[in-house]
């Protein structure tokens, strides 16, 4: 396949090599006695507050990086994909979830069609039937009302839906409008979680939504059948078409499983699994929890973010500016009650990001723009200081994105793209992680902070809140990394030489600290935009399709030969033939540890 120019090749990533080996010379903490620089390392939109300061950057860096950015030809790119031209040329698909939260007036064109009015239809219909459901209009086969949701779907149709419904979970008006009611998310196809999913719900008054855009999803599928046979052992299987809906493209699949067509909610091939929260793959689940109203506030939010992106020049754009993780491939997430950490590794420089517990990988700052090879840092870490945003939703966003190891063009990488995510929520990573980022390796870390917590306390006596004390964390944590300790600190304050070099700190780890305004449901559809986005600049400067998954492929595919193997020895006694012998070992073991498990299988509930 033609190929067109690796980043890597082209003059300013060479620059900005060379310029980092001078950056390097200079410690953060002088760097943070200027401050003009300081200063142009702000931004700021609609009360979200970006400081980027505390990176390895001077000035001239960022220019560097404009520079770079201009020659991954970074704004066409971003042109390309709200035009609507397919941008995920291994799919020969259009990239618009953009269109999802757009105004109904936009105009956002897929293949020569504005794709905004069938958004909205889908949206309009959504509102009218999770109004019927909460209202008590659309009520069960026994006439009791439908007060309990289960999605059920994977990855992007689980944990984007789930990460924002966490969010909203302590939100006041989320609060009130979810009065009475409960959502669950069933993914795992393990029996432990349908059991977990099931457990203290009552068939009469559930609805299950399944999302799968084929309904043909393995995991999902099967799931699907579970509760579909919960359902019906207890009220008949017509109950079925008044206890169970989709949201798929695949509509005579739907009606074979028993779910009338009409309850069917569609979503398009434009919307890529894990961008897809804002079409009815999370409004649905999230509208019957807590109101369309609510939930349009969560689009809104997103749609505002969009605009930015797509409007503001890079110098002032949060999504542009905030990913320096272009640097690294390694990402650590941490939630901290307000404070996520994530710490990205990805052959680039050093820079990160944080929302949602931020999701980029390879140093995010101003610009997604660093190969880790630059700084030569191999991990990036993310600070989030609520626990109301879970980091799995960014892991995935961010690694199934940027995974990749060829260009768009097919073209191997000679540097490494995407980043490892892990975390911990809450302060409990200053107990797990804390001292491997102060200590030990070198992770570039971004801090996310809000300003108002969603549920206050206060404890008359106390000199702070409880929020006030999470936040000093918050405030506190970017300088201990930058300026650290020294031995002539520890000298001054009289600690024993034989501890001075255990007590020593080296800082001149950078970080970046984003400040939210609340938790709302508008400022968490901006978080969600900002990590989209941030995550499709990392994948444009880089040079890869951040679109497809083709790497989530294969391991279903030898599931495929697993499962067949399985039946066939338990139903035929066919021995395990085909795999290579490690394999074949594992599979001999468990076959004859469960060899209780009957040919025919009955059907069996979980029974907690």
């Amino acid at each position: 396949m033609a190929s067109s120019i690796i980043i890597s090749d082209t003059q300013p990533w060479k620059d900005l090599k060379a310029h980092v080996e001078d950056i390097k010379k200079t410690h953060l903490r002088d760097l943070l006695t200027d401050d003009k620089r300081c200063q142009s390392m702000f931004l700021e939109f609609d009360d979200i507050l970006l400081d980027y300061s505390r990176q390895q950057a001077t000035l001239e860096t960022i220019q560097k990086l404009l520079k770079l950015a201009e020659a991954a030809s970074l704004k066409d790119k971003i042109n390309r994909m709200y035009s609507g031209e397919h941008i995920n040329s291994t799919e020969n698909r259009s990239v618009l979830h953009v269109a999802l939260r757009a105004s109904r007036d936009a105009v956002i064109e897929s293949d020569g069609k504005n794709v905004v009015p069938e958004v909205w239809k889908v949206l309009d219909n959504i509102q009218e039937f999770s109004e019927r459901v909460r209202n008590g209009s659309w009520v069960g086969a026994t006439g009791k009302a439908l007060k309990d949701v289960v999605a059920i779907g994977i990855g992007g149709s689980f944990l984007g839906p789930l990460f924002v419904h966490t969010a909203l979970q302590t939100d006041p008006e989320a609060i009130e409008s979810a009065r009475g009611r409960q959502l669950r998310f069933l993914a795992n196809v393990d029996p432990i979680d349908v059991a977990r999913n099931i457990t203290g719900l009552n068939p009469e008054t559930t609805l299950v939504v399944v999302v799968s855009k084929t309904f043909t999803t393995a995991e999902t599928m099967l799931n699907a059948r579970t509760l579909r046979e919960w359902i019906s052992s207890a009220l008949g299987p017509s109950a079925v078409a008044k206890h169970m809906v989709a949201v798929s493209t695949n509509l005579k699949l739907v009606e074979q499983f028993g779910i009338d067509p009409n309850n069917a909610f569609a979503f398009w091939d434009w919307v890529g699994g894990r961008y897809s929260v804002c079409s009815a793959v999370g409004v649905l689940p999230l509208s019957l929890q807590y109101g369309f109203s609510v939930i349009e506030k969560f689009l809104s939010g997103a749609s505002s973010i969009d605009q930015h992106f797509y409007s503001q020049p890079f110098e002032s754009n949060i999504p542009v500016s905030a990913p320096f993780q272009i640097f690294y491939t390694f990402e650590l997430y941490c939630t901290c009650g307000s404070l996520l950490v994530q710490a990205c590794a990805s052959g680039f420089v050093e820079h990160m990001e944080c929302f949602i517990s931020w999701i980029s990988c390879q140093s995010e700052c101003l610009f997604d723009l660093f190969p880790s090879e630059i700084f030569n840092r191999p991990s990036y870490l993310i600070v989030k200081l609520w626990r109301s945003w879970p980091p799995t939703f960014n892991r995935q966003v961010s690694m199934e994105s940027n995974g990749k190891g060829v260009s768009i063009d097919g073209v191997p990488l000679p540097f490494e793209a995407g980043e490892i995510d892990f975390g911990e929520p809450g302060t409990n990573g200053q107990h797990s992680f804390y001292q491997l980022i102060h200590q030990g390796r070198v992770i570039p870390c971004d801090f996310i902070g809000v300003v108002k917590s969603q549920q206050p306390v206060f404890l008359k006596g106390e000199v702070v809140s409880n929020h006030d004390e999470l936040m000093s964390n918050y405030f506190a944590q970017p300088d201990a990394l930058a300026y650290g300790k020294t031995a002539d600190q520890l000298q001054k304050e009289n600690v024993s030489p034989h501890l001075i070099p255990h007590k020593t700190f080296s800082g001149n780890r950078p970080s970046l600290s984003l400040l939210l305004p609340s938790l709302n449901a508008y400022n968490i559809g901006q978080l969600l935009a900002i990590y989209e986005h941030r995550i499709a600049v990392e994948g444009f400067i880089w040079g890869i399709n951040s679109f497809d998954q083709w790497g989530v492929e294969l391991g279903k595919s030898l599931a495929t030969q697993v499962r067949k193997q399985l039946n066939a020895s338990r139903t035929k006694q066919e021995p395990v033939q085909g795999f290579n012998f490690s394999t074949t070992t594992m599979l001999n073991r468990y076959l004859q540890a469960s060899s209780d498990i009957p040919a025919d299988l009955p059907t069996s509930l979980p029974k907690i």
